[in-house]
């Protein structure tokens, strides 16, 4: 038989494996006498103090107290019991009262395991071994339900990494002509953040399932990342095209600027603008400057035409009333009654007409087409001669008095249209053209008339 350790006297010693006393030491509390003695009944104390307990595998020495009463060292031994019952049963306390960790379950299961496996103490050990193994099931249990929750937690884990890793590949696969760099790029650095703080503080996930996300992560950053340097890149490339084309443009503006030959540079200006249109943009730093010095030479241009030209429509007024003055003479000839005297006062009108010189710009059209119209009624009125009495020729004129009535019809309702707009330009040019067209009416309905008879 092994040797059993020993146990000192009461008082005098302690027994083998136990810390010396100390005499500090508080005093453990007096046992309850019925607890005690049910604990006592599965134990026996020999006459040299060796302790036994009963178990279901047999009895087994737990050790000896020599030099003490069979109560003394059978009492040691009972509190050893007691001790470790307190510990299963505040452990089955926490284990129904609180939400204890499963890991903390786990440990204390084990580590109330190993003490109850073999413990120098006499008690109920059996009991107390089946009460340690309800407990497992309890714990069990626990485990079961943790395992469902961290499963759950791990599915809304996995759920919302993968709504980070599709919102980043989202922003990844938009056009890269209509996506806006900026707040994109913001975005992903959003979402980046929300990726840490996630693995920060959030439930975890399994490794393979994490690492798979976040490669495709990691790719939808890398490749967005590329195709941002590509698209600046190439932007790059075309602003400077643009950038150079625009300068060549300015020269060329800047060159005209001083041109006295307002007709044909205006045109090349327009030109340059259309020219400026098709260059593309420049970087809007570099594209505003430059348009600033295009529309400063454009400017520069236009001003010194529109000066020459106010120069030279006051020189050109007195011209103007000279001519409105031959105009008044020359109107008077229609309708034509005298046509040798009408053709040879209008020789002398256009003689004077030549002779006047230039009028303003905005007046020439106006002037001119008042003069065309006389020149054209005493012209007709002189084909009419010619063709009279031809029946042909007859009808050709009843024909062009109605085309001509139409076309009067229609120029009363321009002129009537402009007049109530107040179009003073328009008012004028449809009178002309009016007068002009009932001048060559009466013409025309006088040959006419002259062939019925």
């Amino acid at each position: 038989m092994p040797r059993a350790p020993q146990a000192p006297v009461p008082g005098t010693a302690t027994p083998e494996g136990a810390a010396p006393a100390v005499a500090a030491a508080p005093v453990a509390p007096p046992l309850d006498a019925a607890e005690a003695a049910a604990a006592g009944a599965f134990g026996r104390v020999d006459d040299d103090g060796t302790v036994h307990v009963t178990e279901a595998a047999g009895e087994r020495i737990v050790g000896q107290y020599p030099g003490a009463t069979a109560e003394d060292a059978l009492a040691f031994y009972v509190r050893r019991y007691v001790d470790l019952k307190a510990k299963v049963v505040l452990f089955e306390a926490r284990l129904g009262a609180t939400d204890l960790p499963v890991k903390e379950i786990d440990q204390t299961l084990a580590k109330l395991t190993e003490e109850a496996a073999e413990p120098a103490a006499v008690g109920d050990l059996d009991g107390l071994r089946a009460r340690l193994d309800a407990l497992r099931g309890i714990a069990a249990e626990r485990r079961a339900v943790a395992e469902a929750e961290r499963a759950a937690a791990k599915e809304v884990a996995v759920a919302a990494r993968t709504l980070i890793v599709e919102q980043a590949e989202k922003i990844t696969a938009t056009d890269p002509e209509r996506i806006q760099w900026r707040p994109a790029g913001e975005q992903l650095r959003i979402l980046l953040d929300e990726w840490k703080e996630a693995q920060r503080s959030g439930p975890r996930i399994d490794r393979p399932t994490e690492e798979a996300l976040w490669k495709r992560f990691s790719h939808a950053r890398t490749s967005f990342d590329r195709e941002r340097r590509h698209f600046f890149a190439e932007l790059e490339t075309k602003n400077a095209d643009a950038r150079a084309t625009k300068e060549a443009l300015v020269a060329e503006a800047e060159a005209l600027s001083q041109s006295a030959d307002f007709g044909a540079t205006a045109a090349a200006y327009r030109e340059l603008m259309a020219r400026w249109k098709a260059a593309g943009r420049a970087s809007r730093k570099d594209d505003d400057a430059l348009w600033a010095r295009f529309r400063g030479a454009q400017d520069a241009f236009f001003a010194a035409r529109d000066a020459a030209t106010a120069a030279t429509d006051t020189e050109f007024a007195a011209n103007l009333e000279v001519k409105e003055a031959l105009l008044t003479s020359a109107e008077k000839l229609v309708p034509v009654t005298d046509l040798n005297a009408a053709k040879s006062a209008l020789r002398d009108i256009q003689e004077k007409w030549e002779s006047a010189g230039k009028v303003p710009r905005g007046d020439v059209q106006r002037v001119e087409g008042r003069l065309r119209a006389v020149e054209t009624a005493i012209r007709d009125a002189d084909q009419a001669v010619w063709t009279r009495g031809n029946p042909e020729t007859r009808a050709r004129a009843e024909g062009a008095a109605a085309q001509l009535e139409t076309a009067i019809a229609g120029l009363e309702a321009d002129l009537a249209a402009a007049q109530a707009a107040g179009n003073e330009r328009k008012v004028a040019e449809a009178q002309v053209a009016l007068d002009a067209r009932r001048a060559w009416l009466t013409q025309v309905q006088r040959a006419a008339d002259d062939h019925r008879a």
